[in-house]
């Protein structure tokens, strides 16, 4: 295409923070640990409290609820991580890192652990009533296929990335609508109708510039609604007809013309008839009544001379 325009640049502010791995360990055998302090914990601060010296009661009863103290602040660092999922690791406000590890995991207990789904996406935007580039009303709307690929960004970055997402496609959808016309005749000029598939392309990269910052990569956008606003649908498509009744007769024009060419060139190279420049325009002049016109042709018998 001649005509083709370039994906804008959006100028979105660079992100400050980047995904890093969060420290983390096993969780299995530190909730086992765990439970065992728990259970000792018990058991000597019940052992203390039964004994018969004041000291060794009072000694068993604060080890045995320090030990307790211990099992409980190490289940608070347990964390389950499911697939699809991934956990932002925050400690006193401070990005710590990010846990993508499926199972049971273990951070400092004192960290705040956030949910990021990092599945993939659908986004349905509603359908939108826009202008093309000449300004005619039509209606548009997409399907985007998306997913987080950066938690941190995605966390950090934006108040709420899906409603993020979702804005800034509606805000590209418009931009692209804005830019190519719904349909035209200039086979060098896009079109939203009829080059589907590399404006799609184009909305794709220039969704993918608008939401990058916050951590969410595009997979694809498809087209899923196009059509004229209904204010002028009537008097479009009566443009679309008339558009087409002229192409048609163009096209049979052109082929009667070679048919006819083709007709003379024949006569003339066998030699069947001799036809001066008016009985050339006369037959010229039969044939492309016959060939153009819209109803099967009459035949009528010439019985007398042509000058006659």
């Amino acid at each position: 295409m001649s005509l083709e325009q370039s994906a804008p640049e959006v100028a979105m502010p660079a992100p400050r923070v980047v995904e890093r791995p969060a420290h983390h360990l096993p969780g299995v055998p530190l909730l086992l640990a765990a439970l065992a302090a728990l259970v000792a914990g018990v058991v000597l601060a019940v052992a203390g409290g039964q004994a018969d010296s004041s000291a060794v009661s009072g000694t068993s009863v604060v080890v045995g609820l320090l030990v307790a103290a211990v099992g409980l602040v190490t289940l608070g660092g347990l964390v389950q991580v499911s697939p699809g999922q991934a956990r932002v690791v925050q400690l006193f406000g401070h990005y710590s890192g990010t846990i993508r590890t499926q199972g049971l995991r273990w951070v400092n207990p004192l960290t705040k652990r956030s949910r990021v789904s990092t599945r993939i996406r659908n986004l349905q935007s509603d359908v939108a009533k826009v202008n093309d580039v000449e300004g005619t009303p039509i209606e548009m709307a997409v399907v985007v296929v998306w997913q987080v690929e950066d938690t941190a960004q995605a966390l950090f970055e934006v108040d709420d990335f899906v409603r993020f997402v979702s804005i800034q496609t509606d805000s590209a959808v418009r931009h692209i609508a804005n830019g190519y016309p719904y349909d035209s005749s200039d086979p060098q000029r896009l079109s939203l109708r009829d080059n589907a598939d590399e404006i799609t392309e184009r909305l794709s990269a220039e969704i993918q510039a608008r939401v990058a910052s916050a951590g969410v990569h595009v997979v694809e956008s498809r087209i899923t609604h196009l059509a004229y606003a209904p204010e002028i649908a009537s008097a479009m498509l009566r443009r679309q007809q008339a558009g087409a009744v002229v192409a048609a007769r163009q096209r049979i024009v052109e082929g009667a013309v070679g048919m006819v060419q083709m007709a003379l060139d024949k006569l003339a190279a066998e030699q069947v008839v001799e036809l001066d420049e008016e009985r050339k325009a006369a037959m010229v002049s039969n044939l492309l009544v016959v060939l153009c016109g819209d109803r099967d042709a009459t035949p009528v018998v010439n019985t007398g001379s042509l000058y006659a």
